[in-house]
């Protein structure tokens, strides 16, 4: 890297408009066009509220972003996170755009994360790349076996720094501007399926003090019940607490979430959920969080119970968006034919990809 080039830690500002911001814009800007650019869709975009709300909120994960600049200006990024109760890995976010590769500054970012993740004393970091829906020319299969992803400069540049492509998956899309008659009738014999031992049971955050921590439970199995590969995974502890925090900066983000659940009758607990949350602008892309069967509950038609449940709801909540879009594993054909009955098509993919530090 040359003189002309700075890394330096980036200062979060107090509020995404205020006047000691514009670096913070500059790298929401950057991380939308590295994002657009990768996948080949904007649908996975963030607004400066919502990233800002995540970023200050240093209860649950605590992130720092390292930025390049050249002449004052922007010109690479890099963000290290780390959970606070799960202790293995950190995770990072390379943000450079093509014009600006090959300059050493995704070098000299690469670097500098890995060496933040030792000084944290983690013994492992994680990063996910973006991909467009059709690859062309070489492709990488990941050690599952399960799905492909295009041979880019960011693919090789993890390749030879130590890292192994774990997974890859899919992000789909569902119209939400279409026809809802087939989530209907997926929904009606799903909820036949589930018998009477199922009870649904539907919010937008906050969620209801009685249901925080059957909730709670059930978020803490996300890191335990999806097939992650190889990926070295802590178990995650949430109470109702933990909750309460995370929707808080949903909130503070402008952020809406509704949840469609599956409530166990005979033990009261939570057996299923769907999250579906949009920003401030009820015309923009709806994202699906977590979908979760819990395992010990599965082969009772719950996924599409609650999937099929949430999307009728969200009908209500934001009318105007135009879709859906998630993620899920190649591998996890139990949720990926859930989604492909009911109208997801496929529009990007991304890959994870590990490196353990000795």
């Amino acid at each position: 890297m040359n003189d002309t080039l700075q890394l330096e830690q980036l200062a979060l500002p107090a509020t995404p408009d205020s006047d000691d911001a514009s670096d913070f814009r500059a790298l929401v800007e950057l991380n939308n066009t590295v994002c657009r650019n990768d996948a080949g869709t904007d649908d996975l975009a963030q607004t400066p509220a919502e990233l800002l709300a995540g970023l200050r909120d240093t209860a649950d994960a605590v992130q720092r972003i390292f930025i390049i600049r050249e002449a004052g200006a922007l010109v690479g990024a890099i963000t290290v996170g780390h959970a606070t109760a799960e202790p293995t890995s950190s995770q990072i976010d390379l943000m450079v755009l093509p014009e600006n590769w090959g300059r050493g500054i995704e070098d000299a970012l690469l670097a500098r994360a890995e060496e933040e993740t030792r000084i944290l004393g983690r013994k492992v970091m994680q990063t996910w790349t973006l991909h467009p829906g059709h690859a062309e020319g070489p492709t990488i299969t990941p050690a599952t076996g399960w799905g492909v992803v295009a041979d880019t400069a960011l693919s090789r540049l993890l390749s030879n720094s130590g890292f192994t492509l774990e997974q890859v998956e899919r992000n789909s899309a569902f119209d939400l501007q279409g026809s809802m008659n087939g989530v209907r009738t997926a929904f009606e014999a799903s909820r036949v399926a589930a018998g009477s031992d199922y009870r649904l049971v539907e919010w937008t955050i906050p969620t209801p003090p009685e249901l925080k921590e059957g909730y709670a439970w059930a978020l803490s199995r996300m890191s335990t019940d999806v097939p992650a590969g190889a990926l070295e995974i802590d178990e995650e502890i949430w109470d109702a607490a933990r909750v309460e925090r995370r929707e808080a900066r949903l909130i503070e983000g402008g952020q809406t979430m509704s949840v469609a659940a599956a409530l166990h009758v005979p033990t009261g607990r939570l057996a299923a959920f769907n999250e579906l949350v949009i920003d401030a602008d009820r015309t923009a892309v709806t994202h699906q969080y977590c979908t979760l069967v819990l395992q010990e509950h599965r082969g009772h038609s719950l996924g599409m119970l609650v999937k099929c449940a949430n999307l009728l709801r969200w009908r209500d909540v934001a009318p105007d968006s135009p879709r859906v879009s998630t993620f899920n594993a190649e591998e996890n054909r139990r949720m990926l034919d859930i989604n492909e009955q009911i109208g997801f098509t496929p529009v990007s993919y991304a890959g994870a990809w590990q490196k353990k530090l000795v």
